[in-house]
């Protein structure tokens, strides 16, 4: 409508019974639009809910090793990293230092560093290998075409709504009739 003084843009939006909403009030001239505002704020809301719902969630899964692990639980932790990386999921993975463990902390960064490096084709070291108290925590995540995958194989796998079938609606299935009567 072009530039209206106040006083007129009000009485267009009572005449088509609308309302007059400032979309822009930093602009010169502030930009207002006649429209239903109700139905504006709604429409704003779902688009929103839709925002929220297709975020995707970090979900970030922690595995504990012991500086002197055994080779074969060595790699049966490794398998869950590598499960949890081909999810498309963070893993944090915690060294605990017991005892006289904490004065050789190099064992556990070599035990980060090699598995850093026989995972390194799923994913990489988001954070570096730093020692906290006891422990030495060291966060890895996965590739971007790790993730994507994941995601389009969680989709592939969701269920399509199936058809109604017979007996499923509100009312019971009919009882069928059945003669009693003796020979």
């Amino acid at each position: 409508m072009g530039i209206v003084p106040l006083e007129r843009a009000l009485q267009l939006a009572a005449d088509v019974d609308l309302d007059l909403v400032e979309v822009a009030p930093m602009a010169r001239p502030p930009v207002c639009k006649l429209m239903d505002f109700g139905k504006f704020k709604y429409e704003s809301a779902l688009k929103a809910r839709e925002a929220r719902r297709n975020q995707q969630q970090t979900v970030i899964k922690e595995m504990k090793l012991r500086p002197k692990i055994d080779p074969h639980d060595y790699e049966t932790k490794k398998g869950h990293v590598v499960r949890f990386l081909k999810a498309g999921d963070k893993v944090k993975v915690t060294i605990m230092f017991r005892g006289r463990e904490q004065s050789r902390p190099e064992l556990g960064f070599r035990l980060l560093r090699r598995l850093s490096e026989e995972i390194s084709e799923l994913g990489f070291v988001e954070a570096s290998p730093k020692q906290d108290g006891r422990n030495m925590i060291m966060v890895l995540a996965p590739h971007r075409a790790t993730k994507a995958a994941a995601a389009a194989t969680v989709a592939a796998n969701a269920r399509p709504p199936r058809e109604p079938r017979e007996g499923d609606g509100a009312e019971p299935p009919a009882a069928e009739a059945t003669d009693t009567t003796a020979e």
